[in-house]
């Protein structure tokens, strides 16, 4: 018994020794593949482009502001922060100093918008966010009433010029209820839809069918031919056609009760 367990408690040392093994190489190989991210500020693109790609990371440039601090064309911030581990091949963001600002803001208020545009391009600035407001008392749609930031504004942190948009509002049609126009006459559905400023786009003409007698059977072996002293057989009676006067709606689309508006097409089957 004593053999059993010096056995058994060797296999479980063993056991432990491969487990921690394991994670200690999977702990290498996972640290293997981080690296800590440079201090890129101060730097200019080209330089923080070296830097990155020497840790097997890659740089993308996400924004672009005035500085009065850091000269144009270097590094003004970055993200992840310098010291950060990440994994390579890893995005690491930075933002471009433009200097100081030598632009001034144009003013635009008043300008229709290509107008505004083109002024505001033309002074190497971006054209930032486009809103709209409807309302304000405008009567014209596309006239800047707004911008950021205003004109002539200093200090402004990036080159970029956002404008307000004046909309005018186009009513919406107004929605009916389609009445039940089937069994009415013609000339009733359609004073009744005119008079809510429906119109009727077609009308299709239906021929109602006439009842017909049954044509008469050859007699069979099995159907004795009548004598003439027989009583006449009675003839089964055509089956029953509703009666519909002409002139009037038998079908319509939309069915009642949709919604529909001024817009909507209406079409009425007419029995003829």
């Amino acid at each position: 018994m004593r053999r059993f367990f010096s056995i058994l408690l060797s296999a479980l040392a063993m056991m432990a020794v491969a487990l921690l093994s394991t994670l200690a190489t999977m702990r290498l190989a996972v640290h293997g593949f981080e690296v800590q991210v440079p201090n890129l500020t101060g730097l200019t693109l080209s330089e923080a482009s070296d830097r990155t790609l020497s840790k097997r990371l890659n740089l993308n440039l996400e924004n672009s502001f005035y500085s009065t601090t850091v000269p144009a064309g270097r590094v003004l911030a970055q993200s992840p922060a310098p010291g950060t581990k990440v994994r390579k091949m890893f995005n690491v963001r930075v933002t471009q100093s433009l200097g100081p600002q030598q632009v001034n803001i144009p003013n635009v208020v008043g300008q229709q918008e290509r107008e505004a545009t083109i002024n505001i391009r033309h002074l190497a600035l971006d054209l930032g966010t486009v809103a709209h407001l409807s309302g304000r008392g405008s009567t014209t749609p596309g006239v800047v009433l707004a911008q950021s930031p205003p004109a002539n504004a200093a200090g402004v942190d990036r080159p970029r010029v956002s404008i307000l948009l004046s909309q005018i509002d186009t009513p919406q049609p107004a929605e009916f209820v389609m009445p039940d126009l089937v069994r009415m006459s013609y000339a009733q559905a359609i004073l009744l839809l005119s008079s809510n400023g429906l119109h009727v786009a077609d009308t299709q003409n239906v021929v109602m069918g006439v009842p017909t007698a049954p044509a008469p059977t050859a007699p069979t072996a099995a159907t004795p031919t009548p004598t003439p002293d027989a009583a006449p057989q009675p003839v089964a009676a055509a089956p029953a056609v509703p009666s519909v006067a002409t002139g009037t709606v038998i079908a319509q689309s939309p069915a009642a009760g949709h919604h529909i508006t001024i817009t909507d097409n209406i079409r009425l089957s007419v029995a003829r």
